[in-house]
């Protein structure tokens, strides 16, 4: 296996600029995820390393070697696409040879390749079947084993799992990391689900308009957002934004206070996820609401609330019995400790002091 190293890269259509100054580093072994929103460059980027897309600036190294202007034949990747592409005439077995067969691998080989990877896929039963008699979870695994026989240096997921249902996701989510616990294989993977990310990654990279937002692990990144935009996409639901202002000092969301800034930097705007905000009478909590929806989902549930005075919306996740129905007013507790604070640039300020 092998890392990659992207320094400098950057993408133009034309004026467009599609990648922006990437630079990262994915570490041999590494299951890294790009994340973000519709048009933030992650495909392209993917693409790029794969060498199916020519970048304008900067370099790629696959192990060290630079494969900036290398075919993508030459790059020693393999990449599994949203779409399966598996050809509907050929087997399960043939569909997994077929590369082999072209680049002239022996026959005895292409065999034992592919029985090694259909036994880590559990296909061994499916391998004289053809695909339109398989479900999509069975063919996303056909594909997956499809790149697993080439042997490559670095696996690329280009949004796999968008296809599949949500039972079928959460399978196949597992299946890929017990896939990478098992090859030991660098493995960089591109989805807009956030859910995906923060699961399965070992470091997740935030893309936003071509650049990148932030690089961490899961929990660094859901705990320390480095910007307004990484705290909003990571987590679901969102966390929740309250528009502040300072007053002698202090804090302000209409007449409720949220303790001194403690920092030099203009706080505007405060951050609190859903799951650390707690639910008491009306009068005894920080602030009261009122509650326009509920959503229960079993074992969980979603309260989207109001603070009229400052017609502010909070979302507050809380358990699945909450007695709690459209319309009632109710209090919310949320400590100092569990408050983020971002300045005038969207960018995270240092938590406060404690005054």
């Amino acid at each position: 296996m092998a890392d990659v190293a992207l320094t400098g890269v950057d993408k133009f259509y034309g004026v467009e600029q599609a990648l922006d100054d990437v630079s990262l580093t994915v570490e041999d072994g590494e299951f890294a995820v790009f994340v973000g929103p519709s048009g933030c460059g992650k495909s392209t980027l993917l693409r790029a390393i794969a060498g199916l897309e020519p970048i304008s600036n900067g370099t790629i190294s696959i192990g060290g070697i630079d494969v900036t202007g290398v075919a993508p034949s030459e790059r020693d990747v393999a990449m599994v696409f949203q779409t399966y592409a598996l050809y509907p005439h050929m087997t399960v077995h043939e569909n997994m040879a077929f590369g082999m067969k072209v680049n002239g691998v022996a026959a005895d080989e292409r065999h034992e390749r592919v029985l090694d990877a259909a036994r880590i896929l559990q296909l061994e039963p499916l391998l004289q079947r053809k695909p339109g008699q398989l479900s999509g979870g069975q063919r996303q695994r056909v594909a997956i084993g499809r790149a697993i026989v080439k042997k490559p240096k670095v696996f690329l997921f280009d949004e796999p799992l968008s296809n599949l249902d949500a039972k079928l996701r959460v399978q196949m989510r597992v299946e890929l990391e017990a896939l990478h616990r098992q090859l030991g294989a660098t493995m960089i993977y591109v989805t807009h689900d956030q859910v995906e990310a923060m699961t399965m990654a070992d470091r997740i990279v935030v893309l936003r308009a071509g650049a990148i937002e932030q690089i961490g692990q899961p929990l660094e990144l859901y705990r320390s957002p480095r910007s307004e935009f990484v705290a909003g996409f990571l987590g679901s639901p969102g966390m929740n934004f309250l528009d502040v202002q300072i007053e002698g000092g202090l804090m302000k969301l209409g007449d409720v206070v949220f303790g001194t800034p403690g920092v030099d930097e203009p706080i505007v705007r405060l951050g609190v996820r859903p799951e650390h905000i707690g639910i008491v009478p009306p009068g005894q909590g920080r602030l009261d609401v009122v509650i326009d929806v509920k959503e229960t989902l079993g074992g969980e549930a979603y309260l989207y609330t109001r603070h009229e005075p400052s017609d502010t919306q909070l979302v507050v996740k809380t358990d699945g019995e909450d007695p709690h129905a459209v319309e009632d007013r109710v209090g919310l507790t949320i400590t100092d400790d569990r408050l983020h604070y971002f300045a005038a640039d969207e960018q995270a300020v240092a938590r406060v002091i404690d005054a």
